[in-house]
């Protein structure tokens, strides 16, 4: 068996499913991707502490990204997900990129 074929394999698979989660719930749901890896980096391992802060941080940036949405053009309807998408994806793009460094997935 080849492993690193296998293991090229299950990244692809992975990435093609969570694309296909995103793209039918939406780039909202790609904050309950980044949120949690991105604290865990932030506040450590333990679930007592990250489970409750990936909820309020999760909140937090909805949120936000709700605010700037309303503020920065009034009167109009700007979706939420341009703001989680513009936050999600360099955010993403660090984690995977980070471990690739450490010698992860």
């Amino acid at each position: 068996m080849n492993v690193e074929r296998l293991r090229m394999l299950a990244i692809a698979a992975t990435a093609l499913l969570t694309g296909a989660a995103v793209a039918h719930s939406g780039i909202i749901a790609f904050v309950g991707l980044i949120i949690p890896h991105l604290l865990r980096l932030l506040l450590g391992p333990s679930n007592r502490v990250l489970l409750p802060a990936s909820a309020l941080g999760g909140a937090l940036l909805v949120s936000l990204s709700d605010l700037v949405a309303r503020t920065l053009i009034p009167f109009s309807d700007m979706p939420i997900g341009i703001f989680t998408a513009l936050v999600g994806g360099p955010t993403f793009f660090f984690l995977l990129r980070r471990s690739m460094r450490k010698g992860g997935v």
